[in-house]
């Protein structure tokens, strides 16, 4: 035996010996170690341990204790040494003992990877899920777009009291109306409408075809052209499948989720109707599309599109920071007021309502403004 391997068996005696585990059992073993071409895992009555100096490496320790392992054992297989003249001489011979702890040229590399990841997570919210709603919108199957919409609507009447104006001289220019602007835009009667009583000013449109006009915005109409035009807007929104691309968009990666697997009538519905009613908005170029289409229509009776731009702009002016109103969903600027006003021509198709269809209508609600 080598100098340093007497060395060693002193340590043991000493009350310091090394403490293997083999990998295979749970018995923890003392052993005295040699130190020759290899490391020697020597136990009383056994054959001894061979571990090749190039094939040890550090494993994770508490403070005063080394613990190795090595690449050609069992993979559980640990030895434990709380001397540290002996941990010295060992660590010493063992020259590949951290190679697989990251340098700092992998600390580098993990952190690239990780900046890498947060890029490509921020690239797909910015661009990935918008361009993902922009393509499944339009495919969303009409009975699961009319499922989606029927959950909403239950919720939007309960905020506004669940009751609908229905006076039947009002209802029938309502429905005159309606039918006129849907015959212009190219939809069918699948499309329902209605008026809804609230002193809030407003209109909007929830997916598989359903259009709602808050009476507190029919107060403040001086024209049926008006009221028109913003219907108008509504039905462009409904026809480009705003609101699903919108929800989609909203929803992110749950909702997709939730498409793929039928669940989306429950709480994905509720989240859509609390954010397409209360907060309800739209990207910039939903808003420009469902203008150009409201103009489309417009021109299309005959008639001009800026009576809608006036009211809406009128209400923005002297509402726009006071509480809930048509200012949430449709943020008008002056330069949406000037793009209508360049596309007024002076009418060349008869009234939309006679005189005494729009007093009816106005009165849609029981005759008392809400």
């Amino acid at each position: 035996m080598s100098e340093l391997s007497g060395q060693l068996e002193v340590a043991h005696e000493a009350g310091s010996p090394a403490v293997y585990f083999d990998g295979i059992s749970s018995r923890r073993r003392k052993v005295t170690l040699g130190l020759d071409d290899q490391l020697e895992i020597r136990e009383q009555g056994e054959a001894p341990t061979r571990w090749a100096y190039a094939d040890i490496r550090r494993a994770d320790s508490p403070p005063g204790v080394l613990r190795l392992s090595c690449t050609t054992a069992p993979p559980l297989a640990r030895l434990e040494l709380r001397d540290a003249a002996l941990s010295r001489a060992i660590t010493a011979r063992c020259l590949r003992l951290d190679e697989h702890r990251a340098s700092r040229r992998g600390v580098a590399k993990i952190v690239g990877w990780s900046l890498a990841a947060a890029v490509s997570i921020v690239t797909v919210i910015l661009f990935g899920v918008p361009l993902a709603a922009d393509r499944l919108a339009p495919l969303v199957p009409e009975p699961l777009e009319r499922r989606i919409g029927d959950a909403a609507e239950v919720q939007v009447k309960a905020v506004f009291g669940g009751r609908l104006c229905d006076e039947p001289a009002g209802q029938v220019a309502f429905t005159k109306l309606m039918k006129r602007l849907r015959d212009a835009a190219g939809l069918d009667d699948a499309v329902k409408s209605a008026v809804l009583p609230t002193a809030v000013p407003n209109a909007f449109a929830l997916p598989g075809g359903k259009v709602y006009l808050l009476s507190g915005l029919l107060n403040k109409a001086d024209n049926v052209d008006e009221i028109a035009g913003v219907l108008a807007h509504e039905l462009g929104h409904l026809k480009h499948h705003d609101n699903m691309r919108g929800l989609i968009y909203n929803g992110g990666t749950s909702f997709l989720i939730g498409l793929l697997f039928g669940d989306v009538t429950g709480s994905s519905a509720v989240i859509f109707a609390s954010r397409s009613v209360v907060e309800a908005s739209y990207s910039r170029e939903a808003e420009t599309a469902a203008d150009s289409f409201a103009i489309d229509v417009m021109h299309a009776l005959g008639r001009s599109p800026k009576p809608a731009a006036k009211l809406m702009f009128r209400i923005t002016g002297k509402e726009g920071g006071s509480g809930f109103t048509i200012l949430a969903s449709h943020p008008l600027t002056e330069d949406r007021l000037a793009r209508m006003s360049k596309e007024d021509r002076p009418a060349s198709g008869e009234p939309l309502l006679t005189a005494e269809e729009w007093v009816a209508l106005k009165g849609i609600c029981g005759g008392g403004k809400v």
